[in-house]
């Protein structure tokens, strides 16, 4: 079996930054999302760089055991994965008692329960080709998230499991990367609800330098990465600072976003 280098939520923002970053350092690729025609034109984009044109692979992964059918689509391509990337994930600005509850559970869906299911799936493969696996976190997962509560949970889930997994896997020679980070202007803010200023410029990295520092930390086996010193500060200080603080100044900041998107919707 050919390895691979599996990365879901290819179709935008940070997938598609680390599709290119994977594909630029000679790995072969399989492409995951439910915008196919994204995905192909990534894909084409590739090809002509000179590499591989990668597996395209349509999946919704809010369905119940996405491993399944993408294993089965790997296993007619005859690829099985070295590297696995849970890049996809998105999250809902606003109380959680008024947002649609069957929305933020396809939260659970896509960040928990499809990354878990993946990360654990193709361990085997894993060992095999001596590789790991890069599951987006971000600095949400280090805060209570009022105003976004599930998707902060969510991401604390990432951070919390992806360590154990790194200390459970390490002997067997797979190494397991979170990348948490700050904000990132992409579609992700956009299909939250945030269309305005997303943080203060100093916690604001692009897609790309998210994608290489997740990348770089992955191949040197880094347990966690944080891109950016200002968003580091971040996670330092809410260890320190009391909890009832932290809410909060998350709220506040959360609420102007709602209170944003409430305004263009009147």
């Amino acid at each position: 079996m050919k390895p691979i280098t599996l990365i879901t939520g290819a179709s935008s923002g940070i997938g598609v930054e680390l599709a290119r970053i994977f594909a630029r350092h000679g790995h072969a690729l399989a492409l995951v999302a439910r915008r196919v025609d994204r995905l192909n034109a990534l894909a084409d984009e590739i090809e002509r760089s000179g590499q591989p044109r990668p597996i395209v692979i349509a999946a919704d992964l809010t369905q119940p055991e996405p491993s399944r059918a993408i294993g089965e689509a790997l296993a007619a391509a005859g690829a099985e994965p070295q590297y696995v990337v849970n890049n996809a994930g998105f999250g809902l600005v606003g109380s959680a008692a008024k947002l649609d509850r069957v929305e933020q559970l396809q939260i659970i869906d896509v960040n928990q329960r499809a990354l878990t299911d993946l990360s654990l799936a193709f361990v085997p493969s894993l060992e095999r080709h001596r590789g790991g696996i890069l599951n987006v976190g971000s600095v949400a997962g280090f805060l209570p998230g009022p105003g976004s509560a599930v998707y902060y949970a969510s991401k604390a889930f990432v951070l919390s499991f992806s360590e154990a997994l790194s200390s459970e896997l390490r002997p067997r020679g797979i190494r397991v990367t979170v990348l948490c980070p700050g904000p990132v202007p992409t579609e992700f803010a956009e299909r939250a609800g945030v269309k305005s200023k997303i943080a203060p410029g100093p916690l604001v990295h692009t897609a790309q330098m998210v994608a290489e520092a997740g990348y770089r930390g992955l191949m040197a086996g880094t347990p966690v990465v944080v891109p950016g010193i200002g968003n580091r500060l971040v996670t330092l200080l809410v260890r320190v600072l009391p909890r009832r603080m932290v809410l909060r100044l998350v709220g506040r900041r959360q609420g102007k976003r709602q209170s944003a998107a409430e305004q263009r919707q009147a």
